[in-house]
């Protein structure tokens, strides 16, 4: 069962959830249910933004997602045995993906009629690669939704990732795209450390920042990036939100705070372009309060 809205108040960001995807798990692995219970629950008990909480749909068809990933993807998500030393199987991991999947074709749909929208939905994406599973990622939600997105009428498309890992997996997938653009700030040398540290092909823009740098040092590389993305002049965005820049984020080295990811969420919607956002990275006990700075910057609020 989803909260109501705010008594009073038209809901105007929409979250898509489900409680199922909290139904997986590893002791002591950084993505766990946890990043969207307590999400959820922090956004049920703030009373600022007005929220319509909504499920993803269903039947995510193989040829959706066989226009981004290699049929062996698919099958390997059927064998009872880990993908890598980051990526577990578990029973039935494959419908987790596929609700993942589900929720970002459905942010896209709700972006295209001019709602705000949000995925908090796991398991996350960036990281799985046309060929491969890897990094606490199945499917690549975004890419999944890009190449959907081109393929129902679409013209200009971009991805800007601000995750503090580099979307290795949606550079893969979209290298060279036609009507598509990547472009991607994350610390660089981290995870995974052997992408990200220059442009790639035609359409895939990298801003590496280095470990430790100073936090308005990375204000600005996002700064830079959300330009060159305005360049582009997209009539739709695929925003890959992962919130593991922060300062305190136990899987980074980064300097983010709070109000980093508002002006974020601001920054975004002063380009005037339709725009959905997927949950992606984002380890720290903080998390709920990044994703409510993240959509209150959104909101304008």
């Amino acid at each position: 069962m989803f909260p109501a809205p705010i008594r009073g108040l038209i809901p105007r960001v929409k979250i898509i959830t489900d409680g199922r995807c909290t139904g997986y798990a590893r002791a002591g692995h950084p993505e766990n249910p946890r990043r969207v219970a307590a999400t959820v629950a922090h956004l049920q008990s703030q009373t600022e933004l007005p929220l319509a909480w909504v499920a993803p749909g269903e039947n995510v068809s193989d040829e959706i997602i066989l226009r981004a990933h290699a049929p062996r993807v698919l099958a390997r998500l059927a064998v009872p045995t880990d993908l890598d030393d980051d990526t577990p199987y578990f029973e039935n991991i494959s419908s987790y993906a596929r609700a993942s999947v589900a929720a970002s074709l459905d942010a896209l749909k709700f972006a295209r009629a001019g709602e705000t929208v949000f995925s908090l939905m796991r398991p996350p994406g960036h990281h799985a690669t046309r060929e491969k599973s890897m990094g606490f990622c199945y499917f690549n939600n975004a890419a999944i939704a890009v190449l959907e997105a081109r393929a129902t009428g679409a013209k200009r498309v971009a991805v800007f990732d601000f995750d503090v890992h580099h979307g290795n997996g949606t550079e893969d997938i979209l290298l060279n795209q036609p009507g598509v653009e990547f472009f991607s700030v994350h610390q660089n040398h981290a995870f995974p450390a052997d992408t990200g540290a220059e442009n790639a092909g035609h359409n895939c823009f990298n801003y590496p920042v280095a470990p430790n740098a100073p936090r308005l040092l990375y204000r600005a590389k996002l700064a830079h990036a959300l330009d060159d993305l305005r360049s582009y002049r997209p009539d739709l965005i695929a925003v890959s939100a992962g919130f593991d820049a922060y300062l305190h984020d136990p899987l980074s080295e980064s300097a983010l705070l709070p109000e980093d990811f508002y002006w974020l969420g601001q920054t975004l919607r002063a380009l005037g372009v339709p725009f959905f956002s997927l949950l992606e990275g984002g380890y720290s006990e903080d998390l709920p309060e990044l994703i409510f700075a993240y959509l209150k910057g959104v909101e304008g609020k």
